[in-house]
């Protein structure tokens, strides 16, 4: 059914005693295929709803067939009425509601299809339609309006619509009154009519050729002028064509000429499979294998042919009178009179002719110790509490109260008994006076845990003091934490990890360093500012992590030194001996010594910085004609190059960075020595030397 679609309660019930009617004609015989086609087809040209036909048959493959007979009809209708719009109006535009979607649909695709066509074949591209996936219909419906505009023009040529799926061929007879002493077609050599005017002309389904005097067939199947509807495809004759179904009959039915399904005989044909003992009978569509010899008297014959016998005490109501019971044998029956038979609960009299009520009461016993009540034909208990009475086997039964009231009787688990029930409590619970409800056990009162316990509803739990961790085995003991042992304990202390109970100790390298406050750094002893160093007057003293250094720098010749650095760092500034002529040619205009204590870097993943070289060189993104650059380069360092120089910025100024590239073990004394080359217009102006006495610790604190 249509979206959107709705009946009235009128028109329902009117659908319904048309569906019921002919459905009861449809039982009186079996429909052929085409038949329920040619129905389906007759309600689809009166406009008839496809989805909703009314059944003409029970049979699936009727109904099948007037359903797609309708909605190709329906299919075929409207999609003249698209092809017609599109040559017309070259647009598509049709008001529907929602009860015209599948006829919308079929109209829309021949419309916008046949727009297509027209346009390929106005813009000369062709009627191939390749590399185009447009289905069927589009496909079929686009060919037709492309050749169409190809071939002629429509208005010299007429449309062979008219042509009938019954008949090959639509002959025309034209017959032109001459004009007066006039005979112009009195010689005509044409091949098939002369025209009034002497001109030649052709019969319907044939177009005049080049010679305009012989006729050529017409192909409709390739110009599309044909009127093959969806389910059918087009065979070009003589003169004419013909609709063929795309589909057969299906099993039971061949295809004759004139386009319908009838009926095959395998019975005549001997294409049926019956065996020599049956006989064979057609049927629409099929056959029937009928057995050719009968059977005696209380024997009737199987699929294959064989005589079995009759069972007439069951296929018989009442083949014998009352009060004989019925006793089958080979071929017939027998007929046997009834004894008196007493059931459950009853015994014959004493003359046998009838049956009295058994007291089963009386006997004793029988309810196991609870109430009895006789019965006619049986007997009842009167169970005591906790018991019910089965009816099927006449004994009181205990009661599973625990089964039958789940979760009510007791708090936590419900233990049946005979007549009865019993509470029970889970373990960290005990009965409570009332033999129903539990409370909880406080099990910290017998000290379990070795160091604390704490009580939780149900159970306890023991937790331990700081450095202590609860035993994964029995979850009372305390363990003492290994604090050195931990994936972390290598960061705990910095230098090394001494486990105690309950805690752990750090210490330090003998010399150098002292432990810190908080405990675990080691902190270095500045050796410099507490006097602990012997270093003589003319030396200076230079603190190095873990110890110090005792330094004397001197400049070399031709430099003086200027006035010490805070930081331990001397410079030397270039100072020419008189009559010296090569001095001033010596770029070297300052030396620096600088000293620096490192650490080893414990877990070395990359440069490292460790000083930087200020300038007062501007910075320029694009040096000018002019402007003053700083290039920096490492003159000796130690053998593994495990150091080198960088150009930064810093405050728009030009820095250097010089830089630790590699690990390095200590302890190791290494001095690096960095030029810093000024250079303007491409020629090195004048050099300034750095040497870094570098310290690097055994530590990495």
């Amino acid at each position: 059914m249509h979206a959107g679609f709705r009946m009235t309660p009128m028109e329902l019930r009117t659908m319904v005693l048309s569906c019921l009617y002919a459905v009861v004609l449809g039982q009186g015989r079996q429909l052929s295929v085409l038949e329920c086609c040619e129905d389906g087809r007759d309600r689809g040209l009166k406009g008839n709803d496809c989805s909703i036909l009314p059944l003409v048959s029970s049979d699936h493959t009727c109904m099948i067939a007037q359903k797609q007979c309708c909605e190709a009809t329906v299919e075929s209708r409207f999609c003249e009425v698209g092809i017609k719009t599109a040559k017309q109006k070259e647009s598509c535009e049709r008001p529907f509601t929602q009860s015209e979607l599948l006829e919308n649909h079929f109209f829309k695709v021949c419309c916008d299809c046949c727009v297509l066509g027209r346009t390929l074949a106005a813009q000369s591209l062709g009627c191939g339609l390749q590399g185009m996936l447009l289905g069927t219909l589009c496909e079929h419906t686009a060919r037709a309006c492309c050749s169409q505009r190809n071939t002629t023009t429509e208005t010299t040529k007429a449309p062979y619509f008219a042509k009938n799926i019954e008949k090959d061929k639509i002959e025309i007879n034209v017959t032109v009154k001459p004009k007066e002493d006039s005979r112009p077609c009195k010689d005509s050599i044409c091949a098939q009519l002369c025209l009034g005017d002497g001109s030649c002309g052709c019969h319907d389904g044939y177009q005049l050729k080049q010679d305009a005097v012989s006729c050529e067939d017409v192909n409709e199947c390739l110009t599309g002028n044909h009127n093959c509807f969806f389910g059918l495809f087009c065979i070009n004759t003589e003169g004419s064509f013909r609709c063929q179904r795309e589909t057969g009959c299906g099993t039971g039915y061949e295809l004759t000429d004139n386009n319908r399904c009838q009926d095959i005989d395998e019975c005549v044909l001997g294409t049926h499979n019956c065996g020599p003992e049956f006989l064979c009978t057609n049927t629409a569509g099929s056959f029937r294998c009928h057995p050719k010899e009968s059977c005696a008297s209380g024997y009737i014959q199987d699929a294959i042919g064989s005589c079995i016998d009759i069972n007439e005490c069951v296929v018989y109501t009442s083949p014998c009178p009352p009060g004989q019971t019925c006793i089958n044998s080979l071929g017939s029956f027998t007929c046997r009179r009834n004894t008196v038979t007493c059931g459950r609960g009853y015994h014959l009299t004493e003359d046998g002719a009838r049956c009295e009520d058994v007291d089963e009461c009386r006997a004793g016993g029988v309810c196991g110790g609870h109430g009895c009540i006789n019965l006619i034909g049986s007997y009842r208990c009167e169970c005591r509490v906790g018991y019910i009475f089965n009816s099927i086997t006449k004994l009181c039964e205990d009661i599973n109260e625990c089964r039958h009231y789940p979760g009510t009787l007791c708090a936590h688990k419900c233990e049946n008994t005979d007549g009865s029930y019993k509470c029970s409590c889970t373990s960290g619970f005990k009965l409570a006076s009332d033999d129903r409800n539990c409370d909880d056990v406080n099990e910290c009162e017998k000290n379990p845990c070795s160091q604390e316990c704490a009580n939780i509803y149900g159970s306890y739990q023991c937790y331990c003091r700081r450095g202590y961790q609860l035993s994964d085995i029995d979850g009372i003991t305390c363990e003492d934490i290994d604090e050195c042992a931990l994936p972390t304990g290598g960061h705990i202390c910095s230098y090394r990890c001494a486990n105690t109970p309950g805690s752990f100790l750090c210490t330090c390298p003998t010399t150098g360093y002292t432990l810190a406050p908080n405990g675990r750094s080691c902190q270095d002893i500045d050796e410099c500012a507490t006097g602990g160093h012997t270093c003589s007057v003319s030396q200076s003293c230079f603190n190095v992590q873990g110890g110090y250094r005792c330094l004397s720098f001197e400049c070399p010749v031709n430099f003086r030194q200027a006035a010490p650095g805070n930081d331990g760092s001397v410079r030397c500034i270039k100072s020419c001996q008189p009559n010296d002529f090569s001095c001033p040619l010596d770029p070297v205009h300052l030396v620096t010594y600088t000293v620096l204590s490192l650490p080893t870097f414990r877990d070395f993943t990359g440069p490292e910085e460790i000083v930087f070289l200020r300038t007062v060189a501007v910075a320029n993104a694009a040096p000018y004609p002019g402007s003053t650059d700083v290039v920096f380069d490492i003159q000796s360092a130690d053998d593994q190059l495990s150091f080198d120089v960088i150009k930064s910025t810093y405050q728009g100024m030009i820095m250097g960075v010089v830089r630790q590239v590699k690990p390095i073990t200590g302890p190791k004394d290494i001095i690096v020595e960095v030029a810093m080359n000024y250079v303007k217009s491409g020629v090195v102006s004048h050099r300034n030397i750095v040497e870094i006495h570098l310290f690097i610790s055994a530590f990495w604190f």
